[in-house]
């Protein structure tokens, strides 16, 4: 276990700039998945009740009239 934890600070908290760049990598990756996620949650609540869902409903009946 101490040889892990010293790997990582050897390669990713020893150097400051390096460290952040981690930081602000991983909140970025962490960001994408979340997003993604919380997405795919509200379309799976809401399905059927979006305007992806229903869209072709109002705008084939656009198409006849016209």
């Amino acid at each position: 276990m101490a040889g892990l934890a010293s790997t990582i600070y050897n390669s990713l908290i020893r150097k400051n700039t390096v460290f952040l760049t981690t930081i602000f990598a991983s909140a970025f990756v962490f960001e994408l998945g979340f997003d993604s996620i919380s997405n795919r949650v509200w379309d799976s609540f809401n399905q059927g009740r979006q305007w992806k869902d229903i869209r072709h409903k109002y705008v084939q009946a656009e198409e006849d009239e016209e």
